[in-house]
């Protein structure tokens, strides 16, 4: 069980100079080229306040949803202390193992939170999970990182209840083809708050960048604890750009290559001894477990490859290791190393 200061470890405390970065979830070296053009002009315009309005008319048509169903952010971190802050909650609980900012956002602000373990013998399925009936405030990852599961829309929807705020962090959902499970489009999900994120498939952390989909009346609630002009000019820049058609279409092709590519690795590391894996994984990173993981994360950072390491994730221990998807060379190349490693 991590503790609690193990919230607060991120995989970029992972790299250093030299090392494959196979630690961090952001998909690219740097935004694509007709985004960088899109982002240009605003730097002329940084004199003038930040205007929201067209990139939230561009999510809310992205979704299906109207406008005041949309509440941008400066990243998928702030959604989650916004939630914090707004919110009361008598019984929060976080479904883990998932990312932990949520949980510590939680505590944070003074929130006691309650812990539901999924487990590796389940698949790390949500399915069956033990969720206290007088939770007034849920939150999941779906697809979820670490674990890379992707659970049922379903699923997700039948946690909803009067009372409850139910939190589905969809960060990586549109590293699926199809997003075949979101609830982004489900305005009629009682409670639901939809966290999305521009910043992994996009190269865009460094710029913050997201939204929260949800009731009006829920997210005039969030938006009373958001500082004024929270999003940069630049960061509703790239929600409008991100959000058009032509990017989507963009973002649903670079998925299918990932899920090829996730399947690749799977293949090679599931022909090393030793090399466990847990649950059906369809996100663009992968969750394994290998004997003392702890020697072998350092092994491999000694042969230039870094790795998420799996014990600061509630309900993980240190045999557990977060793997981000590369290209197939790259994908090759870490499994020799892996083999050599546990060899």
């Amino acid at each position: 069980m991590a503790a609690e200061a193990g919230l607060a470890y991120h995989g970029d405390a992972e790299l250093a100079p030299g090392l494959i970065d196979l630690a961090v979830n952001v998909r690219r070296q740097e935004p694509p080229g007709w985004l960088r053009e899109e982002l240009a002009p605003t730097l002329r315009q940084l004199a003038a306040y930040p205007d929201p309005g067209p990139a939230r008319r561009a999510v809310a048509a992205r979704h299906g949803r109207r406008e005041d169903e949309v509440l941008l952010t400066a990243g998928a971190a702030e959604a989650f202390v916004l939630i914090a802050r707004a919110l009361r909650p008598e019984c929060a609980v976080v479904v883990h193992p998932q990312f932990t900012e949520p949980e510590a956002a939680l505590r944070a602000a003074g929130h006691p939170v309650r812990r539901v373990l999924l487990s590796p013998a389940d698949g790390f399925r949500l399915a069956g999970a033990d969720i206290p009936p007088e939770a007034d405030l849920v939150v999941i990852g779906n697809p979820t990182n670490p674990t890379s599961v992707l659970h049922p829309a379903a699923c997700l929807a039948a946690c909803a209840r009067p009372g409850r705020v139910l939190v589905v962090d969809e960060a990586f959902m549109d590293a699926v083809p199809g997003e075949p499970e979101s609830l982004a489009g489900s305005p009629d999900v009682p409670g639901l708050l939809v966290i999305r994120s521009l910043t992994k498939t996009w190269g865009l952390a460094g710029l913050r960048i997201g939204y929260l989909l949800g009731s009006a009346g829920l997210l005039e609630r969030l938006r009373r604890a958001q500082p004024l002009w929270a999003v940069s000019t630049p960061a509703l820049a790239a929600a409008r750009a991100c959000s058009s058609p032509r990017a989507v279409a963009e973002a649903t092709a670079l998925a299918r290559a990932s899920e090829e590519h996730r399947a690749h690795l799977v293949r090679l590391l599931r022909a090393i001894p030793g090399v466990e894996m847990a649950g059906d994984q369809r996100a663009p990173f992968i969750l394994i477990r290998v004997p003392d993981g702890e020697k072998v994360r350092n092994g491999l950072r000694r042969r230039g490859f870094a790795v998420r390491r799996g014990d600061t994730f509630p309900g993980l221990g240190a045999d557990w290791l977060r793997i981000a998807v590369r290209d197939p060379a790259t994908c090759e190349a870490f499994a020799g190393c892996l083999r050599e490693v546990l060899a």
